[in-house]
Order: structure tokens, then C-alpha cells, then sequence
């Protein structure tokens, strides 16, 4: 078999660091609600009047306490199917913060198809605040649609992009889970014909390693 080299667009993917920095992976959780302004008493009540206005002990339910090991979060068999050649252990990225943001990368080209995988956790501080940052990411990624029944509410979305006469058809799949976000990144290529994977293999795909994900998430430790 002929080496062949790759084309622009995907050497810039076998970098992790430039693929989380393009697909901006770093996602802020809105702040939490400010307490009220405790309310003014008449002096005869200072007792009562310390005791509302001071700061409340309570902190908000979180479902989950932390990421899940990103590269266990997918079955090996699926690993194998979705990207032929790779290492099914995967490759976690380094991250800031390892319990609540963990990122886990597959990749392989066999022949001349190459296929790469993304597996992503964030959890944050409520649901609110994940429900925002879902709502951000989605609004971004326009031409999509939704995917029932995975999570409390899930996206996904396929593009197709050409260099240099290559095709590469990528898909996405955002998911929140409570005060989770996962998200999914699936796309391949053919470097002989030059031709994408069809926008149904790839949505499918990028799907079932979602769901299998989000599985994991549900399983694994929970606050």
C-alpha cells in the first residue's frame, strides 16, 4: 500500500490540543442566583432579623460530582466498529480539572479510511447552568436536530467539508444530563476516492457512542 500524506484538514486533527481549541471545548457554567437582600426589621427584632439575613447553609443538588473516565465510556466492540485500526484504550486529554472536565480521543486510518472519535464530560455546578451551556453550543450548531429519548435533551448535527477535493463529513451529538454536558465528535474520510462517509453512517455512529456515553455517566459516580 502507498503512503499517502493527509490532507490539510485532517493533520490538524491528529493534534488533540488544536481539535478541543477548534471545537472550543472549554465551557463556562453560569453563576449561581444571588441570595435576596435580607429585609429590613424594627430594632425590637434584631433576633429574628439576624437569623433571615444570615447566609444560607444549603448548596444545590448536584446529581453528578464528577466526570467519568471518558475512555471507559465506550464499549471496545463499538470503538472497533466506529474506528477501524485504533487503539480501543483510547487517549484522554489533559485537562484543567479531571473531575469535572475529562475528554477521551480515538483515531485511526486503515487502507485509506480514516476515522477519528471524541468523547467529552463537563459537569457543572446545576442544572441550570448546564442547560445554558447546552443551549449555547446548540444554538451554534444550526441545521441539526433533536434526538429523543437520550438524556434530559439531546442535538445532533452532520456537516460536510471539502480541501483540496477531500471530503469529510464530521457529527456531533450534545447531550445534558442533569448538570452534565457530553458531547460527541464523529467524522471520517476516504483518502482513495476521496469521498465522505454518508451523512447517515456518520449520524449513527456519533449517536450510539453517545448513548453508550451518557450510560456511563448515569452509572458512575453521582453526588
Amino acid at each position: 500500500m502507498r503512503s499517502l500524506p493527509l490532507p490539510l484538514a485532517l493533520t490538524a486533527r491528529l493534534s488533540p490540543v488544536a481539535v478541543l481549541a477548534a471545537a472550543g471545548w472549554a465551557l463556562s457554567s453560569g453563576p449561581l442566583a444571588a441570595p435576596q437582600a435580607a429585609e429590613h426589621k424594627p430594632a425590637d427584632e434584631k433576633t429574628e432579623t439576624r437569623s433571615a439575613s444570615a447566609p444560607s447553609t444549603s448548596t444545590v443538588s448536584k446529581t453528578y460530582s464528577a466526570a467519568p473516565a471518558p475512555c471507559d465510556s465506550v464499549a471496545k466492540k463499538t470503538v472497533e466498529s466506529l474506528v477501524p485500526g485504533a487503539k480501543t484504550a483510547g487517549k484522554e486529554i489533559p485537562s484543567t480539572d479531571s473531575e469535572l472536565r475529562r475528554t477521551c480521543s480515538w483515531n485511526a486510518l486503515k487502507g485509506y479510511n480514516y476515522r477519528w472519535l471524541d468523547v467529552s464530560f463537563e459537569v457543572m455546578e446545576s442544572d441550570e447552568a448546564a442547560a445554558k451551556a447546552y443551549q449555547g453550543r446548540t444554538e451554534e450548531k444550526s441545521g441539526g436536530g433533536a434526538v429523543p429519548g437520550l438524556g434530559d435533551t439531546a442535538y445532533s448535527i452532520v456537516n460536510l467539508t471539502t480541501e483540496d477535493k477531500q471530503e469529510t463529513r464530521e457529527g456531533q451529538v450534545f447531550v445534558r444530563a442533569s448538570n452534565a454536558l457530553v458531547v460527541v465528535t464523529y467524522n471520517g474520510s476516504d483518502f482513495e476516492s476521496k469521498k465522505a462517509p454518508s451523512t447517515d453512517t456518520i449520524n449513527k455512529g456519533a449517536i450510539k457512542a453517545a448513548k453508550e456515553a451518557v450510560a456511563a455517566l448515569e452509572g458512575g459516580n453521582k453526588g
